[in-house]
């Protein structure tokens, strides 16, 4: 991003990245990275896509891609790996409206962001696309930084095996 691009993004998140809860995502652990990288990556990579399509609302946009995963893990410690999956939308949509006013696009992009998994379907063409931003970065973060980790931890754990044999 350039720095106009920053500043501007900024100016349009600024008083989501300063709310203390928003930033407790810094210690949940997503994708291999943090959740508060991984929002705001989406967020970064939605505001792009839509000044480049001059997208009407695009800071209202913006805000909703950042606020599509706000919820930690706490809130869901009993739920399985398949259930997190389908919950977690609505528990994003509960903070989020805790602490902004959101209109119907904002809602419906937080609440319809993992379809097909979950059963709401993206209204708005700023639903379909975050929900579609959503799942590209979280390819490139799980390629990038999960699938990485992995393999570095099975080239040291063979390694181990081969050197102390």
């Amino acid at each position: 991003m350039s720095k106009n691009t920053t500043q501007s993004f900024e100016a349009v998140v600024s008083d989501i990245l300063n709310n203390e809860d928003f930033n407790k995502l810094n210690n949940e652990l997503h994708h291999g990275i943090t959740r508060y990288e991984h929002v705001v990556r989406v967020a970064k990579t939605t505001y792009r896509v839509g000044k480049l399509f001059h997208l009407k609302n695009n800071n209202q946009t913006t805000r909703a891609a950042l606020l599509h995963d706000f919820y930690t893990d706490d809130e869901m410690k009993d739920a399985s790996k398949t259930a997190k999956l389908t919950i977690h939308p609505q528990l994003a949509y509960n903070n989020a409206i805790k602490y902004y006013n959101l209109n119907n696009i904002q809602e419906n992009i937080i609440k319809s962001h993992m379809f097909p998994l979950k059963g709401d379907k993206p209204k708005y063409k700023e639903a379909w696309l975050v929900s579609g931003v959503d799942k590209i970065v979280a390819l490139y973060e799980m390629y990038r930084y999960k699938a990485s980790l992995l393999i570095n931890i099975w080239a040291l754990f063979l390694f181990n095996i081969i050197i102390y044999k």
